[in-house]
């Protein structure tokens, strides 16, 4: 009886780790000019098997942290065309329930979007950081193409950050819409990072007890935020 007994707990810590993975979240719609597409038409989806699809990213030296796991080949995902400047909107398939910070980024493909890994330089577009001891966990997340950045094909990557278990590493969930930017500027985005190697175990902002009430100073992880 009781290796029956032990077998039925291993059994319940086995199906509670499952679900406990399979409970996250995803960015998996893309919206412009005022209409919300399918999931993942314009969205990369990753190669976790489907149980898996909303789990994190956890290793910060893999090249996952790009476009999730699998992102770095496009897997049939259409290119949506955008003026520069245009807003647009990733939404998920639930609402952010870990706290952390919310970044959005561009890479620009050296042709077709569709065609590119990601390997090449990022810039941060805008960040969502903690106000007090308030994050910003909402179900979706609009911002604005920037005006002044040249023509061309680029990965548009959202980044979610879980802080929630303080000393294990943090949660990165992450997605890439594939963009054709249209009556652009001439402005050369900076600063640029890579991916991986833009955020460090190290940084402040991933080691930050999000339990001890209001944070102030809090740096989000990666290159500054590239302004037109």
């Amino acid at each position: 009886m009781p290796k029956m007994k032990s077998f039925f707990q291993l059994a319940a810590a086995a199906a509670f780790a499952v679900n406990s993975v399979a409970g996250h979240y995803i960015f998996q719609q893309f919206s412009a000019g005022g209409t919300k597409y399918p999931p993942w038409q314009y969205v990369r989806r990753n190669s976790n098997p489907a149980w898996l699809q909303n789990g994190p990213v956890t290793d910060l030296s893999s090249t996952d942290l790009r476009c999730n796991v699998g992102g770095q080949v496009s897997n049939g995902t259409e290119t949506i065309t955008m003026k520069a400047g245009d807003q647009f909107t990733f939404t998920l398939d639930t609402d952010v329930y870990h706290s952390g910070p919310t970044s959005i980024y561009m890479s620009k493909a050296p042709g077709a979007a569709a065609d590119y890994d990601g390997s090449g330089p990022w810039f941060k577009i805008f960040d969502w950081g903690p106000s007090g001891s308030s994050w910003a966990m909402r179900g979706s997340y609009t911002h604005n193409i920037p005006s002044c950045i040249p023509d061309g094909e680029y990965l548009l990557r959202i980044q979610q950050i879980g802080l929630h278990n303080p000393g294990a590493a943090p949660q990165f969930y992450i997605s890439c819409a594939q963009v054709k930017v249209t009556n652009g500027g001439s402005k050369t985005p900076s600063p640029t990072a890579l991916l991986p190697g833009a955020i460090k175990s190290s940084d402040p902002g991933l080691n930050v007890n999000i339990y001890n009430g209001a944070i102030t100073n809090y740096v989000v992880p990666g290159p500054q935020v590239f302004s037109c």
